[in-house]
């Protein structure tokens, strides 16, 4: 596990909600924590680095936007497991995908403007990599709006 100090876990828990929407975020949070503005910016890009941060940017109610969201489960044979995640991350509105231990072992959500697009990209995925059992599990309501670690 990689190792972060006190300033690291101070920037991780400044920048998981309410990232400074300023000209200069990273010096906003650098004023707040004592730092410099460029050591904000060399602590993040080592985080990205160390796979610690995956990407910072907004995350958005599908919903409000007057999208859709899905959950899916697929049951694929282990032989054609790298096939099908390869072909379920090229659709543009995937966001997670995840291999689970249970008899549908990939579980992937989808975002798309309209249920017929989540459908299509649904029939696409199949057609692609001849996986049939596909559970389209939509939302239907949302009870968990975001996650905060505090570290």
């Amino acid at each position: 596990m990689p190792t972060m100090d006190k300033f690291d876990k101070l920037i991780l828990n400044r920048i998981q909600s309410k990232f400074p929407i300023v000209a200069r975020p990273y010096l906003a949070i650098a004023e707040e924590l004592s730092l410099s503005e460029n050591e904000v910016i060399e602590r993040i890009s080592s985080l990205k680095e160390k796979g610690i941060i995956r990407r910072i940017g907004g995350n958005f109610g599908p919903e409000k936007l007057g999208f859709f969201s899905t959950l899916c489960a697929a049951r694929v044979p282990e032989d054609k497991i790298d096939l099908f995640t390869e072909t379920v991350n090229q659709f543009p509105g995937v966001t997670h995908n995840y291999l689970r231990e249970n008899s549908y072992n990939i579980w992937f959500t989808v975002i798309a403007p309209s249920v017929e697009e989540i459908e299509d990209s649904l029939k696409q995925i199949s057609k692609e990599t001849g996986i049939t059992e596909i559970l389209n599990l939509p939302a239907t309501k949302v009870f968990k709006i975001r996650a905060q670690f505090l570290l």
